[in-house]
């Protein structure tokens, strides 16, 4: 193993390659640096304080210091350590990607210079990224009738009437329920039954209760057996089963329009066939931008494989996090060790226990593992187009920023002011909006300049 270079520098002491990923700055505060400060601080503390027997500000130095030296010495320290640290980086001309990590504790000496070792994580430099005519395959982009007739199908969805009607219920309509009775199987009388099921709303309902009420008619009854979980809000009734019957209170049946120039009027066209092309339009748009989307996730993916790199240890482990959060993936298993006795029974099942237990172990492990490797791509790629969008000078404005937060708002039916406010309030700037426009640009930058190959 190669020993770690150092660089003797001007103001660090010097710099050690940790890894590519990650450096050690020792510095050196001057002694004369410290004890200007201190002076300067007991003199602020001398002229503030009241000390019996002197006049104000008139109290001998070393009283001052003996009272108040280790308050100021912390003070000093905080002013003056951030300030070394940061001509530190200057020097060394790197940019961390983390806060600075103190190797040692502070070990402050009167008349002494202060000497401090850090560690930081750093971007890895690359050198010589080849993403200059990459090639790709094109993406057919075509716009079919089925597409069109899909897309009016669900505007025709959207403006649906629900009507009140006295008829059989059927698969599409709207239905309501009233309560009717109740009785838990075990035989448990639970006078609250009917209250709490009438307060669940929705909840009672399984999956396949239209499937039930298909067929009937406002007044007739629905039954079905359902079992509560052990967790439950309502104590009472959680992990029982129950018997549930139900009356049909209201039906409701769904009324579509037509699809005729009527219905292109009145979503702002002036007839079926402007309506139909303004479709054509969008889906194909929509599928060119999926297409390019495919194309520039080629474009990454090639530019991984052929620039290989570590990427700092604090960025993968946040991105893990990060897609562990969003993906709601537990980071071990649930199971806890089994302490209590084993039984007989659990003797005869444990085989089957095992099998279960390895199983979910092995899906946790693999899932961990897929999302590790999703997360070091991201980190790649992340830097990657950091990388070409500095040295192409890709920059966003503050303009960009603004018609994105309107485009956001236009599409969420609220005002940028709420957009804004909600970037604000989950992240404290609207930096994740910038940094989206970045990488927009930069992808679209790679795309225009890559070779797309066209099949036969």
């Amino acid at each position: 193993m190669a020993k770690p270079q150092c660089k003797e520098v001007k103001l660090l002491k010097s710099i050690e390659d940790i890894n590519t990923t990650k450096k050690r700055l020792r510095i050196e505060i001057p002694q004369d640096v410290l004890e200007k400060e201190m002076g300067g601080s007991l003199e602020k503390v001398r002229q503030r304080v009241k000390i019996p027997g002197f006049r104000q500000g008139k109290a001998p130095m070393n009283l001052i210091e003996k009272r108040f030296g280790k308050e100021v010495e912390a003070e000093v320290l905080e002013k003056v350590i951030p300030e070394y640290y940061s001509m530190a980086i200057k020097e060394a001309a790197i940019k961390p990607v983390t806060l600075p990590v103190l190797d040692e504790e502070i070990e402050f000496k009167k008349n002494s210079p202060l000497n401090l070792s850090f560690t930081v994580e750093v971007l890895p430099r690359i050198e010589n990224i080849n993403y200059e005519n990459i090639k790709i395959k094109d993406v057919q982009v075509t716009v079919e009738e089925a597409d069109i007739e899909a897309a009016l199908k669900k505007l025709q969805e959207g403006k649906a009437v629900f009507e009140v009607a006295e008829k059989e219920i059927e698969m599409d309509d709207i239905v309501t329920f009233d309560f009717v009775d109740g009785e838990i199987v075990s035989g448990q009388n639970i006078s609250s039954l009917k209250e709490i099921i009438s307060n669940m709303g929705n909840e009672i309902f399984p999956p396949d209760i239209m499937e039930r009420a298909i067929g009937k008619k406002k007044d007739d009854i629905v039954e079905f057996t359902t079992t509560f979980d052990e967790n439950f809000k309502h104590k009472e009734v959680a992990g029982k089963t129950a018997n549930i019957k139900l009356v049909i209170k209201e039906v409701k049946k769904k009324n579509l329009p037509a699809i005729d120039d009527e219905f292109a009027k009145d979503l702002d066209f002036e007839n079926m066939s402007e309506l139909r092309e303004n479709l054509k339009e969008k889906i194909h748009q929509f599928k060119k931008n999926h297409a390019q989307k495919i194309q520039k996730a080629e474009i990454v993916r090639q530019l991984i494989e052929s620039t290989p790199f570590e990427v700092p240890e604090t960025m993968l482990r946040q991105e893990i996090e990060s897609l562990m959060i969003e993906g709601k993936i537990p980071e071990t298993s649930s199971d806890e060790e089994n302490t209590e006795s084993i039984s007989e029974s659990d003797i005869m099942e444990s085989e089957t226990d095992l099998s279960d237990t390895e199983q979910k172990k092995n899906d946790i492990e693999n899932m961990q593992s897929k999302i590790q490797g999703r997360a070091l791509k991201n980190v790649q790629a992340s830097i990657i187009i950091d990388k070409i969008g500095q040295k192409e000078g890709v920059t966003v404005t503050e303009d960009e920023v603004n018609e994105r937060i309107c485009l956001i708002a236009s599409r969420l039916s609220t005002s940028p002011e709420a957009i804004k406010n909600f970037y604000h309030h989950r992240e404290g700037s609207l930096e994740s909006v910038r940094r989206s426009l970045y990488e927009e640009k930069v992808l679209d930058l790679l795309l225009s300049r890559a070779i797309i190959e066209r099949g036969d």
